[in-house]
């Protein structure tokens, strides 16, 4: 079986989506859609149900997606190292990031690295939290975007931003227009969760659970991307960090509104690299370029949206470091 088929129906799963899973791939919809349609025919079992929108992974789906993800992941990995191996022609910055972080403003510093070192090409791959923390283990990238930095003995955390966390809903939700709601508002209400593993997931339980508030949990997914989706179609409330909303804000296809004041909840987004390992010239002003950078204000608005922008304190060592070590002011 072919690789690409895996990658195509992986990206399918995950996405939710045949246009989107093209679009990622440079393919057209139809190709993924036959793709999908071998690959059940082979099996002998229905992979996806395609009556529902996002579309839906079957019991049988979601066990071929469970062990087909690792295979494609590794594989890329593979490749990667070996690319990274054999271009010596110029020099790179490799970067493994969690998928929200590519939703916002990555381009941005891309774009504006390229003007100051239009000789440096910047690789940016956007992949589940485990493997970004994989990567920059075993070397493949330089280092990692990730949220809620955790510890670990081989890699350190520099902290880069803090994203405020919001109630993402419908507009024609009543909480909708309110500018701003109370944790107990949300009691009773159908929720769209992150996957139980990530650690987004049980830091948003412990929020609610700590303000004495019961959800009722209708979706899981491992990617903010098809929990807004889920959101649009009314099939739940979510608590999302605010910067991965202003395209849905924008739109007008979903409303963000914070939470009081009194019950501020904020996701941490770190770089982390190998411990004792200096990164390189190129990635180590790439990485200075992400921690000076501001984050840049909400181009759309809501009643009561707002970003904070602000940036933490380091969580490992007491004191925010720079990409080599060095001690930064916070």
């Amino acid at each position: 079986m072919q690789f690409e088929s895996l990658k195509l129906f992986c990206d399918v799963a995950r996405h939710r989506s045949f246009s989107q899973a093209a679009q990622a791939n440079r393919v057209s919809q139809s190709a993924v859609s036959q793709v999908v349609l071998q690959l059940e025919k082979r099996l002998g079992v229905k992979l996806i149900d395609r009556s529902t929108r996002p579309l839906q992974l079957t019991g049988e789906g979601k066990l071929y997606y469970d062990g087909c993800r690792g295979l494609v992941e590794q594989y890329m990995e593979v490749e990667a190292a070996v690319r990274k191996a054999q271009t010596p022609l110029g020099p790179t910055v490799q970067v493994a990031a969690i998928y929200s972080v590519g939703l916002g403003n990555m381009s941005q510093y891309v774009e504006r690295f390229a003007v100051e070192h239009p000789d440096v090409e910047v690789h940016i791959e956007y992949l589940h939290p485990d493997r970004v923390y994989e990567r920059v283990r075993n070397g493949t990238a330089d280092f990692g975007l990730v949220s809620f930095p955790r510890k670990d003995r081989d890699l350190t955390a520099v902290a880069w931003r803090e994203e405020e966390m919001v109630l993402a809903c419908w507009p024609g939700h009543p909480l909708a227009p309110h500018r701003s709601v109370r944790p107990a508002q949300l009691a009773g209400e159908k929720y769209v969760g992150f996957d139980r593993d990530l650690v987004i997931r049980r830091k948003v339980d412990r929020f609610l659970r700590d303000h004495g508030v019961e959800v009722e949990i209708v979706l899981e997914f491992d990617n903010i991307e098809n929990i807004k989706k889920a959101i649009e179609i009314s099939a739940g409330l979510a608590l999302l960090p605010r910067p991965t909303l202003e395209p849905e804000i924008r739109s007008g296809t979903l409303a963000a509104v914070p939470l009081a004041e009194a019950s501020r909840l904020v996701r941490p987004l770190g770089i982390i690299r190998r411990r004792n390992q200096k990164v390189s010239g190129t990635a180590s002003r790439f990485m200075e370029l992400l921690l000076q950078a501001d984050e840049p204000p909400p181009r759309g608005s809501a009643s009561g949206v707002f970003a904070s922008g602000t940036r933490p304190r380091a969580w490992h060592n007491g004191s925010a470091r720079g990409p080599n070590g060095a001690a930064r002011h916070p």
